[in-house]
């Protein structure tokens, strides 16, 4: 019961993680040289917003092979979102029913559920500013060390004495 235990990598990356709470034995999935292809069984538009997010969410650190599904599941809800918005402009937000009854339009609703599935998977993938403010993420692996020594909080702070 209560809220499921957070994964050491996020912790690690909130600045929340403590040696005596971490598991040995939790699996560590490893970052690929590239992003993780886009599934062939995602709709058109899934896959342009996989494309989107994708090569960042990588590149940060936040994506690898096993969260595929994760960040899949992500984008199918994304259509589905846009698209009951889209239904919502064409057909109004209040609709007829055959009785000639005004009630609100099926796929607001629709929008709503799918608005907050979305901001689950958004949270998850730290693609908030909220969820953002709780990560911190380590250098990119192609920086030039030189770069990073020479910018080090430690060299500048002795720079004057």
């Amino acid at each position: 019961m209560g809220r499921p235990p957070k994964p050491t990598a996020i912790k690690k990356l909130q600045g929340t993680a403590r040696a005596d709470r971490v598991k040995a034995n939790e699996p560590k999935p490893k970052k690929g040289s590239v992003a993780p292809s886009v599934p062939g069984h995602l709709s058109a538009d899934a896959k342009k917003e996989w494309r989107r997010v994708a090569k960042e969410l990588h590149g940060l650190g936040l994506l690898t092979s096993i969260d595929r599904t994760a960040l899949a599941a992500y984008c199918e809800t994304y259509v589905t979102w846009v698209d009951a918005l889209a239904q919502c402009r064409k057909l109004g937000l209040i609709v007829k029913t055959t009785n000639g009854n005004a009630v609100q339009n099926p796929y607001l609703s629709v929008a709503s559920q799918a608005e907050k599935r979305m901001r689950g998977w958004l949270s998850e993938f730290g693609m908030t500013p909220s969820s953002r403010t709780r990560i911190n993420v380590e250098a990119a692996e192609d920086a030039d060390p030189y770069e990073s020594f020479l910018n080090a909080e430690w060299v500048v702070a002795d720079a004057g004495k």
